[in-house]
């Protein structure tokens, strides 16, 4: 397709600027996305507000966003199995298939990975097309909406918490965290039939969205000591632990949150990538500890989900904004992170 399209370049940190550039030319095995809304996520508000993530820092024009949704607009050569109209949820990162993880299935840990705003990598998705590998773009039921497509990403970080823990029906689960990951990860764990469901924060709000959801028991922290609560709520410890949260207080809990013989499993990042736990404690207990790095072969068990009703992914939604005021909605999601969930971007006006 011949033609320019907007992207919302952000030059410096802190600041968008609209720019015209020409439409991703369409490759052999691709396909052309025309967006119809991109989620914002909470690298793409530290790359906005810092200018750095980690050790990576950004030293050249960057497009953020890496949870879009769309419709197809053209096909490559060789693409069989989506055509023109198809809507679709996109898998942001493109690994290069050819290395052992990729070889054994654990595509999300291929060292080469080419992931949208994920630094080096300065392509994103605030942008109105992008091609894509069409074997990375899921067709969506006629029942899921885009808006839910564009979900699907963070999702997808939640269900694979999940299935990384082994929970079974029947556990008691502890959630730390009650923020975007935190509560899709309560989603996942609650559309794999667990029912006794306790979330932790220190937020009343998020905690409050976190019982609309479906939490069993809700624990603020801030009024409380949430491990006594817990094993008060529990008897003794929950046999699966989720930290979403990411600080070191948060971390050395999920130690004494867990019973005997459990499963601790770490989804957030800390500010300094280090973080304390009572090994001994965890050592002579037999507590396993599993960790979670994006997600594998997880899109078509979500929209699954999400189109049989198992999963109620558009509540996520907090807020969404149009194209034209994302650095408003940058700008709210980062100011008001306690009451935001996940802000989205309509990139497409006419989209649904």
């Amino acid at each position: 397709m011949k033609g320019t399209m907007k992207v919302a370049m952000m030059n410096e940190p802190g600041r968008f600027d609209f720019e015209e550039k020409p439409i991703p030319e369409v490759k052999p095995g691709y396909v052309l996305v025309k967006l119809d809304y991109v989620g914002i996520c909470g690298s793409d508000m530290h790359l906005f507000r810092h200018g750095f993530i980690g050790e990576s820092y950004v030293t050249e024009p960057m497009v953020l966003g890496h949870e879009p949704a769309g419709t197809v607009a053209e096909v490559g050569e060789g693409v069989t199995d989506l055509k023109v109209g198809d809507r679709v949820a996109v898998e942001p990162g493109i690994p290069d298939w050819t290395c052992d993880f990729c070889k054994s299935g654990r595509y999300n840990l291929c060292p080469n990975v080419y992931f949208y705003a994920s630094l080096p990598v300065v392509e994103g998705c605030f942008a109105e097309y992008i091609a894509h590998p069409a074997n990375l773009c899921y067709k969506l039921p006629d029942n899921v909406s885009t808006l839910e497509g564009a979900l699907m990403e963070p999702m997808a970080v939640g269900m694979h918490a999940a299935i990384q823990s082994g929970i079974k029906v029947g556990s008691k689960a502890v959630v730390i965290g009650a923020g975007c990951i935190g509560l899709v990860t309560m989603l996942a764990i609650k559309s794999m039939g667990v029912r006794e469901i306790i979330v932790v924060d220190i937020v009343k709000n998020r905690l409050e969205r976190a019982l609309e959801l479906g939490a069993s028991e809700i624990v603020d922290a801030s009024a409380c000591d949430p491990v006594q609560r817990v094993l008060e709520l529990t008897g003794g410890g929950a046999e699966y632990v989720f930290e979403t949260a990411g600080t070191e207080t948060t971390i050395f809990q999920t130690g004494k949150m867990v019973r005997r013989g459990g499963t601790i499993t770490l989804i957030g990042y800390t500010s300094d990538g280090t973080a304390k736990m009572n090994v001994n404690w965890i050592i002579d207990n037999e507590v396993t500890i599993k960790t979670v790095f994006r997600y594998r072969n997880i899109y078509p068990t979500i929209i699954e989900a999400v189109s049989k009703g198992m999963i109620p992914l558009k509540e996520i939604a907090s807020d969404i904004y149009d194209f034209s005021d994302i650095q408003r909605a940058m700008d709210h999601s980062i100011d008001n992170k306690d009451k935001v969930t996940k802000c989205v971007v309509r990139i497409n006006p006419d989209a649904e």
